[in-house]
């Protein structure tokens, strides 16, 4: 079964530079790229429209987050900053974000590259270079370090076989963390016991996009073999492979009820797969540039299904399922 999605908008140049990363909120898309300044777009307007420009890091930024609950956000820069943002809710529904603080405890400069929140926002996951993954209790460690609030305690850090770690996500449920690194491993930890449950096999190239099911039954990986890989979260086993691009992906995301994904490829295609079906049912190509980040945006009560793509032509653009509103 295929699937109709139209481009319903997309906003030209909203970075100067290459859009790196995506993240999204109930009423907020968060972007960060090539440039000094994190860019928030409302999704409550039609089309959505730009809110607010976040200086943030000095050398541009690879990397944002936001929590499940839409209330924390975190961001990586080339300059080694980890940034922590918090939200606080405006009349009209969207969202006011301020800089609540930076990441040191245990992070060495340029160390940290991949992040990811817990659904509440009090658990920041990061991967390093050297193949570890921390993880910062955002509550803890609260303090003025040099005209600066530093917060967030390390409480965990997770040993893989030393390869650069590209991806990483942390479980809806906060019961899992996992990871994607350059020489294709994918690690599952628990987070209760801080040990390592799954090492899985399957994809022998870089993973550089990792994310977990809304219900934390699947776990989706993809990078330089074209492929994406579905296993099972439980088991650590392999489910399904699903085939159909030619490039490398660089960003998956599940769709909020976890019945499609959506994945964006270094040579501008987009794709729209069936989790139940294991196989693509839709395709774009808008762009021949590469696609860094793709995300759904939440379901809105009444309006069909929509995500959003970005990458190395600075634009954002918006695609919604033809049926329904």
């Amino acid at each position: 079964m295929s699937k109709q999605y139209l481009t319903t908008h997309t906003i030209d140049d909203a970075h100067k530079t290459d859009i790196f990363s995506l993240a999204v909120t109930p009423s907020s898309i968060l972007s960060a790229s090539g440039t000094s300044s994190l860019k928030v777009h409302s999704t409550l307007t039609t089309p959505p429209s730009l809110t607010q420009t976040l200086p943030a890091h000095k050398l541009g930024c690879h990397h944002i987050c936001t929590s499940r609950s839409g209330t924390i956000a975190a961001s990586a820069g080339f300059d080694g900053t980890v940034s922590i943002w918090s939200s606080s809710p405006n009349a009209d529904g969207s969202e006011e974000w301020t800089h609540h603080g930076h990441i040191l405890d245990g992070n060495k400069p340029g160390e940290i590259w991949a992040l990811a929140l817990s659904a509440d926002g009090n658990f920041l996951a990061a991967t390093t270079i050297d193949g570890k993954i921390g993880v910062w209790d955002l509550l803890q460690g609260v303090e003025e370090n040099a005209g600066k609030k530093i917060v967030g305690k390390k409480i965990r850090e997770y040993e893989t076989k030393g390869s650069f770690g590209l991806c990483v996500d942390i479980s809806a449920d906060g019961r899992f963390t996992a990871s994607g690194h350059e020489n294709g491993g994918v690690y599952v930890f628990n987070n209760d016991t801080g040990r390592m449950v799954h090492s899985l096999p399957g994809l022998i190239q870089p993973i550089r996009t990792i994310s977990f099911s809304p219900l934390s039954t699947y776990l989706a990986a993809a990078g330089d073999s074209t492929t994406i890989a579905l296993y099972s979260v439980t088991h650590g086993e392999q489910v399904a492979n699903m085939t159909g691009h030619t490039a490398w992906i660089f960003s998956i995301d599940w769709s909020f009820t976890g019945e499609y994904l959506v994945s964006g490829a270094w040579d501008g295609k987009v794709k729209v797969w069936s989790v139940e079906g294991r196989n693509c049912v839709a395709t774009h190509s808008e762009t021949d540039k590469s696609l860094w980040a793709v995300k759904w945006l939440p379901k809105v009560q009444g309006k069909s299904e929509a995500f959003v793509t970005a990458g190395a032509n600075g634009s954002l653009s918006f695609y919604r399922e033809a049926t329904g509103g």
